[in-house]
């Protein structure tokens, strides 16, 4: 586990860079640019959840048919991966563009949406790349090629880098465009990525199948895909609704709120690594019919999630206004945001063991049950209780962290009672 689970943790970290990077480049330009990033972040993310969920459904199909050792079968599930992907970025283009006029009935302070508008409409190019690197890299990491995955997302952050330095600030002759340079550096990244798998994919020898659609295939991987991807989206949806909401606060509350929910996506990113190595190992266990060798694939991942978690947890909790400053150097900012992360450092380890265990579930075909909890977690528990607090009972950004707090703990430990429900049943015919 450890084997596949650290270059795909590194990966995710050199994902999750390419944002820290953007906010930090992003902190000389202001409060108001800050909390603008982060808050278009935040809308796109669930928006594009649901095509990069939906192909999560590859995992179980391809890892399940490479542990039976039908390769054909790998390949077929990445072409029509590919022609979802094609299908999906103009619905969800047209989606991302919607959003501005919505935020400004939302009363989304006017400082932040003036760099905010350029932002998005420079991220919408990128979707297409995002998806199609989503697709392939599915494919890849199902057939145990992971060192490319984590080169291509390493080697974009030096991509993402000199775009933001050239594009944000005008240098070698380019327009200086702000926040907006960043969002097509962005873009430009992902092409990249989607590029390097390509090769990858193209270097290790021919498909041997047929690019026309397979229905019935396509069918299986939606069927599996959407609730993966509700799951998302929901999730995103929460985060991006938040944001709306600390939006309407001062500007130094968004950009404290922006810095917190960069950071817990950063200690975020090693567990979601660790999940896709356990829905590749569970998938390929059980695709050789050794049940036995899949839930030790998904117990093994959740232990080494929660070792982690942990110990980012207690690092929120005793440095966070050093890990703020890393960032943005305002003393109003550092106050709020060493509150946000101290509040977020009770929730690490369930927010570890959560996504892992969803992996796990996925590499065994169950995507069902964690849109399930994180629905009712987050739209039942958290976003009503975080809402509460504060607004009415007038907590500020600390209330709504408060709330995502609550959901957290709710989902990560009903996901876990399904896994090892699932892992019981292990023996039993139906599986």
């Amino acid at each position: 586990m450890v084997a596949l689970a650290a270059p795909l943790a590194l990966a995710e970290l050199g994902w999750m860079a390419m944002g820290v990077a953007d906010t930090i480049m992003a902190g000389p330009l202001g409060a108001a640019a800050v909390g603008a990033g982060a808050l278009g972040n935040m809308l796109f993310y669930p928006v594009a959840a649901w095509g990069t969920g939906t192909l999560m459904g590859m995992d179980t199909l391809v890892a399940q048919a490479f542990g039976a050792q039908d390769k054909r079968d790998c390949r077929i599930t990445l072409v029509n991966g590919i022609w979802l992907c094609c299908a999906a970025a103009p619905l969800l283009a047209l989606a991302i563009r919607a959003l501005v006029p919505l935020l400004r009935v939302a009363g989304t302070n006017p400082h932040v949406l003036v760099p905010l508008e350029p932002y998005l409409k420079a991220l919408v190019p990128g979707l297409l790349p995002l998806l199609l690197f989503t697709a392939l890299r599915r494919y890849v990491q199902a057939v145990d090629l992971v060192r490319p995955v984590t080169f291509a997302l390493v080697s974009a952050n030096l991509v993402n880098l000199l775009g933001d330095w050239i594009l944000m600030y005008g240098h070698w002759g380019a327009p200086a465009m702000g926040l907006a340079g960043s969002g097509w550096s962005t873009t430009i990244s992902r092409a990249y990525m989607a590029g390097v798998l390509a090769v990858v994919v193209y270097r290790s020898g021919p498909l041997g199948v047929s690019w026309h659609l397979d229905f019935e295939r396509l069918k299986r991987l939606v069927r599996l895909g959407l609730p993966a991807a509700a799951q998302f989206a929901l999730e995103g949806a929460v985060f991006g609704l938040v944001s709306v909401l600390a939006a309407r606060l001062d500007e130094a509350s968004l950009a404290a709120h922006g810095i917190a929910v960069q950071v817990i996506a950063t200690t975020y990113m090693v567990p979601l690594g660790i999940s896709s190595a356990a829905a590749v190992r569970v998938g390929q266990a059980i695709g050789r019919k050794d049940l036995a060798g899949a839930a030790a694939a998904g117990w093994a991942a959740l232990l080494l999630s929660s070792l982690f978690m942990s110990s980012a947890g207690i690092a929120l909790w005793i440095i966070p206004r050093a890990i703020v400053n890393l960032f943005i150097r305002d003393p109003i900012v550092a106050a709020t945001g060493a509150t946000l992360l101290r509040i977020a450092s009770f929730f690490e380890l369930f927010d570890g063991v959560q996504v892992v265990a969803t992996g796990a579930l996925r590499g065994a075909g169950n995507t069902h049950s964690p849109a399930i909890a994180h629905f009712t977690g987050y739209w039942i528990v958290g976003l009503p209780l975080g809402y509460v607090l504060c607004f009415p009972l007038g907590w500020q950004a600390a209330g709504i962290w408060v709330g995502l707090t609550a959901a957290l703990i709710v989902i990560g430990t009903w996901i876990v009672l399904v896994w090892w429900r699932s892992v019981t049943s292990f023996g039993k015919p139906k599986l």
